[in-house]
């Protein structure tokens, strides 16, 4: 298509001397630099009417009605001084971006005064070759009946966030939807001239329903029925909703393979990164056969506060976590009942407050304050292998759901075929100037303090802390990729997706050397930081689960577990007493000065090498997660209190060998989410559809102090809350 437009394409790089090249080629000529095709969404009629091929103010190349290509993408687009009100909901969903357009800029059609100005949007449902994806109702009847049914999830939970904003109406028009693989996208925000509920909802549902699968067909249409009735509240839609969706998708085979390695980069001399599981942890589960984690639990920690901290925070979160998830899962396994996505979601919030104020509270005996107080992030994923009762026929299979929670700027990917998908959003200045309403996100990029962070595990009380937490279903093949910005920095996933991921999936490559590439990727584009990489092959494999059974995973461990291990955590072990500590051998010297009271005595030498020291955290680690895992259960699941003693220690680690990662192996449950393979958006609502005031500058002497989320109705003009350096 492009390459019929004799007009040049200008290469990003702004020091080039022959900037202009050919359409079609990939890198410019003269410097080598990758050439961008950036397609914008041209929003109204005034646009509608430019035909194809025009140009536009000598820099927009119009490909097909209201799909345009910006030529110079190194040049920012034009921006009324005052961002017009009409953008605000753009804005304000920017926690939405997985299924939002976000506000590139505007363009006037001439130079009369009275000429159209159009709206320009990125981010927009647009593939690289400058065509719409597909219509859900051009791909509704010849897609499987789980996707059918995940569509219609994704949509139920836009309701909420975008009727906040007035905008509801959007998802009221089935050309606006449009669906590329397992996610919903929207390729813009309609206003509507009058204030929908859910019975219109269920009246565009029912034009999909009619020609829905056969298995989900009729529940659908029940579905509907609800929604048109008035008594019925969208809680209760969307538990019936939920459990249809558990149903379609336990019935998908899926086979989970996961890496994870972390690397100190070449340029620094300690590694603030953690991350779970290394080829320590794979080892110690063959060992001791106590780490049942693997593979429903990873996550990548980046450590805030230099060596003197960063390293101890990353690591004392990581260590922590796992003890508390570990608890969390026996739980659920023992439950007859399905949790829903609210009950986990406000679980793995308390969950993670509890890891916050360990850390702070490390800060605060040491008498930290400020910049000296160490923190970290943190991404996290998690796959739920709850039971679902398929039929009386049918035993009960895993779920496929998997909630990805995320505090600061580490990030996670869903990379498919075709794709590569974002899942989180950073916790930075840059991304809450956009929530709020101030600037285009470009924009906030040209600020010195872009990417300071407005979060972080243990810099603040737990009170103030606000996790993200999303909920996907997968029901597709990909790759889960968790990772610090030691690759995440400069785009670097989205630059190399395409020479790993494909590789990958169609076999050619294994996960191992993927994650290895990574690592090397990025230690030579941004070498500047320590790398960690978690990587989780989802195969949608025809081999049968193996579900945890509690019965099971007390009993004796007579052979190694691999990598590919579904046996999940043991509950009886004789080392419960090591929970939440980490190895010594893991931290400099600095950072055990952290954890020591400068008037304790030294630590007793090392006469000779020891299976594995355990930092004693004065019985305050201990406390805090026994005690404030008794509340955790109390307030959200109404159990009865576990005994502190049954909380399992994390796996004593040993040093990382490349041997020691083992190959790709058993089956294993994957994880679900809340978008499409990973999928459905968050739950917690977007800011709220007041424009604030702009805030001040950030004081650069002082740590992030991250305030509480605005509320969904209004957003109040923030006050002067000092950033967290990027680590």
């Amino acid at each position: 298509m492009i390459s019929s437009f004799s007009e040049p394409i200008y290469c990003p790089n702004l020091s080039c001397a022959e900037p202009r090249n050919t359409f079609g080629r990939q890198h410019c000529a003269a410097c080598e630099t990758d050439l961008i095709y950036r397609y914008v969404w041209a929003v109204g009629q005034a646009a509608e009417e430019v035909p194809a091929g025009k140009v536009i103010a000598d820099r927009y190349f119009v490909i097909a009605p209201q799909i345009w290509l910006d030529s110079r993408p190194a040049l920012p687009p034009s921006v009324p001084e005052q961002l017009p009100d009409t953008i605000m909901p753009y804005l304000h969903l920017y926690p939405q971006r997985l299924h939002t357009p976000e506000v590139y800029g505007f363009c006037s059609l001439g130079e009369a005064p009275e000429a159209a100005e159009v709206l320009l949007l990125e981010n927009v449902p647009i593939n690289n070759f400058g065509r719409l994806y597909p219509s859900i109702l051009e791909s509704w009847s010849g897609t499987s009946a789980a996707r059918q049914v995940y569509w219609l999830w994704q949509m139920l939970q836009l309701w909420i966030p975008l009727s906040e904003q007035g905008v509801a109406s959007s998802l009221l028009v089935p050309e606006n939807l449009r669906v590329e693989g397992w996610r919903v996208r929207l390729l813009e925000l309609h206003a509507g001239n009058f204030v929908p509920t859910l019975r219109d909802l269920g009246d565009v549902w029912s034009g999909l329903v009619e020609s829905a699968q056969p298995e989900v067909q009729p529940k659908l249409g029940e579905i509907c029925q609800f929604m048109r009735r008035s008594s019925m509240n969208f809680d209760a839609i969307a538990l019936e909703l939920n459990d249809l969706l558990l149903e379609q998708a336990a019935k998908l085979p899926l086979h989970l393979e996961v890496v994870g390695m972390t690397d100190t980069g070449p340029q620094r001399s300690q590694n603030e990164d953690s991350c779970y599981p290394t080829a320590a942890d794979f080892q110690s589960s063959k060992t001791s056969g106590g780490d049942k984690l693997i593979p429903y639990l990873t996550m990548v920690c980046d450590g805030v506060g230099g060596h003197e901290g960063g390293e101890v925070a990353s690591q004392l979160a990581v260590q922590s976590l796992k003890a508390l998830i570990q608890n969390l899962l026996s739980e659920i396994t023992q439950q007859e009942e399905l949790m829903t996505p609210t009950m986990v979601i406000k679980q793995l919030e308390e969950i993670v407050r509890v890891v916050n104020n360990v850390i702070s509270a490390q800060n605060n005996e040491q008498g930290k304050e400020l910049r000296q107080r160490m923190g970290t992030t943190l991404v996290m994923a998690l796959q739920l292998p709850q039971k679902v009762k398929i039929s009386e026929d049918l035993p009960s299979n895993n779920s496929h759901e998997l909630y990805l929670v995320n505090v600061g700027d580490s990030r996670a990917y869903w990379i498919g075929k075709n794709y590569c998908q974002r899942l989180t959003v950073d916790d930075d200045v840059a991304s809450r100037e956009v929530q709020l309403g101030h600037s285009l996100y470009w924009e906030t990029q040209l600020r010195s303090d872009a990417g300071a962070l407005t979060q972080a595990l243990g810099t603040r009380d737990g009170d103030f802390l606000r996790p993200t937490i999303h909920r996907f279903i997968v029901e597709e093949e990909g790759l889960l990729l968790l990772c610090s910005d030691g690759l995440s920095d400069n785009d670097w996933v989205e630059k190399s997706w395409e020479n790993y991921g494909p590789e990958v999936l169609e076999g050619k490559m294994s996960l191992e050397a993927a994650v290895q590439s990574w690592i090397r990727l990025a230690n030579e584009k941004n070498g500047y930081d320590n790398t960690s990489v978690v990587a989780t092959h989802c195969r949608m494999s025809p081999e049968r689960l193996v579900l945890f059974d509690p019965a099971v995973a007390s009993a004796p461990v007579s052979a190694p577990v691999s990598a590919a291990s579904v046996s999940l955590p043991m509950s009886g072990s004789a080392s419960l007493q090591k929970t939440g500590r980490m190895p010594e051998s893991q931290l400099s010297e600095s950072s055990k000065q952290l954890l020591y009271p400068e008037t304790a005595p030294a630590p007793e030498p090392v006469q000779k090498p020891k299976p594995k020291l355990w930092l004693p955290l004065v019985g305050l680690l201990g406390l805090m997660l026994v005690f404030a895992g008794l509340g955790l259960w109390v307030r959200s699941l109404q159990n009865q209190n576990p005994d502190p003693e049954q909380l399992p220690p994390p796996p004593e680690t040993t040093a990382p060998t490349p041997a020691d990662i083992p190959s790709p192996g058993a089956d294993i449950p994957s994880s679900g989410a809340e978008s499409p393979s990973p999928g459905a958006e968050s739950e917690s609502p977007s800011p709220g559809a007041e424009s604030p005031s702009p805030s001040p500058e950030p004081t650069p002497a002082e740590i992030p102090a991250p305030s509480p989320e605005p509320t969904p109705a209004e957003i109040p003009a923030p006050s002067p809350s000092p950033e967290i350096p990027p680590p």
